[in-house]
């Protein structure tokens, strides 16, 4: 038993071309909606008490960083 592939015919490529056009177009228009809600949960993140406290430990984490890179 010998698996050959045959080439599709033209009418079949053509549709399973647009097919793909179309599921292209969908996961770009999703990706492009996920972009946007991360961009608005950083803002909200930003702008909570708790990302101010995450931006406050970072800057003091990096600081101590910075001064045991100094002394050594």
């Amino acid at each position: 038993m010998i698996n050959e592939h045959r080439i599709p015919d033209a009418e079949t490529r053509a549709r399973s071309v647009a097919n793909l056009r179309e599921l292209v177009k969908r996961m770009d228009r999703n990706i492009a909606e996920l972009d946007e809600l991360n961009a608005r949960l950083e803002a909200d993140i930003q702008n909570s008490t708790l990302g101010a406290y995450y931006k406050r430990r970072a800057e003091r984490l990096a600081a101590q960083q910075q001064e045991s890179t100094s002394q050594a």
